[in-house]
């Protein structure tokens, strides 16, 4: 820090009433803006870290409101803070992914990701802050325990007051003793996913007839697809919808599921369905996979991707061993099995994946709530998954139905859906929930429907560190190998949702639906009687089913 650099200390009152989720600090954007309100939990993180001086930050989000102003502030107290440089996505915007790609090529000690993920943006909308260390990935939940008790005890933070930092076009600045880098947000993802996949296989299938439509949500992964699938793929423009990244992503919910995104399902469901179609959220991290006729199940996705590891260039000696979100469905672990290699169940959340990845354990994982991932970066990756398909596509010279069907006559197909059921008073979701995690503890029960083989609250032992992580979701098993989950979910700014997962097997290839809700719905009826979600909510059916 120069001599001419002003260092102000402002006092405050600390603001952090409320434990932030795995994904870090997510509000809504009128509570972000309160005075001194951001300003608190930035140098509530840099008090927990105490980074060295000179240390280097990434810095960047998925454009929703609030983020450019956010990024000011940002400046404002690392160059306080003594933090050497920071490199930071033009305009502000990077993917999730790419960030966690910019934090591990800089060899950053971690970076600012400033998203809210799937949930809506604008004025009235959410805005988010994460951050992420020095391998990429999120912080651990150690860290950001530590990040919200310091926050509620801060009383003072510091910042070097600036004019504006032009974030608008890339190169190197050197501002209050502080270097940064502004830097293209496509580039340097793209060059990692050239590495990975067989972009002239792809092109040359789409010069063809391999057709693809993409749609981007009005979120950050709109750049990256033009970039990717219209100028590298030769895809034509209008492969991409929403395209351009708007801060209130168009006034839509930019989650990439049939519910939010019901225009891209309906095209799948008709004659005039393109071979392969695809969706990403708000910050690029999560996927959805539609084929003519039908969605492409998380835990399905994620199951045939492993089995076709090899014929994709970035995984041709194979995959180590692979991981998925407890409450994904199973199928993944059948082909592990077959391949031979370990099958890690982990909690929700993609944090509980990176000790996997960073130990090798692992090179692939993925989660119930449309993610998945590698080890090429410490987060799921929504375009690298569109892109694995389209090479798997475009390598096999198979229909990705045919792929699907392929998968499902050697390893089974497993029924998946997801019930959500958003209850605005969350004491009552508390209610039902303390009632289930009771029952869980109890002896079996008789279930007419159904033979139950055992009930948990799922707790998770790290096998790299050894952390414990309890109340991860209580899950029916049955004898028939099929599943009931429950889980209380963090993600939104008011309220809870109830997620009630269901799956069931089915060994019988000669059995197949398209509609997924046919074979469920007696387990969908069976999970809410058992919850007593009518008699705790009041709701006699789900709010959304995906």
């Amino acid at each position: 820090m120069s001599k001419e650099t002003n260092i102000h200390t402002v006092n405050c009152t600390a603001f952090q009433d409320q434990k932030p989720g795995t994904a870090g600090l997510r509000k809504k954007v009128a509570v972000i803006r309160q005075r001194h309100y951001l300003e608190t939990y930035v140098q509530s993180v840099f008090n927990t870290l105490k980074l060295p001086a000179g240390s280097a930050l990434v810095i960047g989000g998925d454009g929703r409101f609030f983020n450019p102003e956010a990024i000011q502030t940002i400046i404002q107290i690392a160059a306080a803070n003594a933090i050497g440089k920071l490199i930071i996505g033009k305009d502000g915007l990077l993917s999730t992914p790419a960030a966690s790609n910019l934090i591990r090529q800089q060899g950053a000690a971690g970076g600012f990701i400033l998203t809210a993920s799937h949930n809506p943006g604008g004025p009235d909308g959410d805005f988010g802050i994460k951050y992420n260390i020095a391998n990429g990935g999120q912080a651990p939940e150690s860290m950001t325990d530590a990040f919200f008790a310091a926050s509620k005890v801060i009383h003072q933070y510091q910042l070097v007051e600036l004019a504006p930092v032009d974030i608008s076009k890339t190169g190197l600045q050197r501002v209050a003793g502080i270097e940064i880098l502004i830097v293209d947000s496509v580039t340097d993802y793209t060059r990692l996913l050239q590495e990975l996949f067989d972009f002239d296989c792809m092109a040359n299938a789409m010069k063809k007839g391999l057709s693809l439509q993409f749609d981007a949500l009005h979120g950050i992964t709109g750049p990256y697809a033009t970039d990717i699938f219209c100028r590298l793929l030769g895809a034509p423009n209008s492969s991409v919808l929403n395209a351009i990244p708007l801060p209130d992503f168009g006034g839509g919910h930019p989650d990439p599921t049939p519910v939010d995104v019901p225009d891209l399902y309906q095209l799948a469901l008709s004659s005039k369905s393109p071979d392969l179609l695809a969706a990403s959220d708000g910050d690029g991290d999560r996927n959805m996979i539609l084929l003519p006729g039908q969605m492409v199940s998380p835990g399905d996705s994620l199951a045939i991707l492993l089995a076709n590891a090899k014929s994709i260039p970035g995984y041709r000696d194979g995959i180590s061993g692979v991981a998925r979100s407890m409450p994904t469905s199973a199928a993944v672990d059948r082909v592990a099995q077959h391949l031979n290699i370990p099958c890690f169940e982990t909690p929700t959340g993609w944090r509980y994946f990176c000790n996997l990845l960073d130990s090798g354990d692992i090179g692939l994982c993925g989660e119930e709530s449309f993610g998945t991932g590698s080890s090429h970066v410490r987060e799921k990756d929504g375009l690298w998954a569109v892109l694995f398909w389209l090479n798997l596509i475009a390598t096999s010279g198979l229909s990705g139905n045919q792929i699907l069907a392929n998968h499902w006559r050697q390893f089974g197909r497993d029924y998946y859906q997801r019930y959500d059921y958003f209850i605005p008073d969350s004491s009552q979701a508390d209610a039902l929930f303390n009632e289930l995690k009771l029952n869980a503890e109890l002896p079996l029960v008789e279930l007419k429907e159904r033979q139950l083989k055992s009930i948990d609250n799922f707790t998770y032992t790290d096998p790299i560190d050894g952390s414990v992580s309890s109340n991860q979701g209580v899950r029916l098993q049955f004898v028939d190998e099929s599943r009931i989950i429950y889980r209380l979910s963090g993600t939104g700014t008011s309220g809870a949702t109830l997620r009630v997962y269901l799956q069931q097997l089915e060994t019988n290839t000669t059995q197949h639906t398209n509609n997924p809700g046919d074979v469920l719905k007696p387990l969908g009826m069976l999970a809410a009687r058992y919850a007593r979600i009518e008699h705790y909510t009041g709701l006699t059916r789900a709010t959304a089913i995906i």
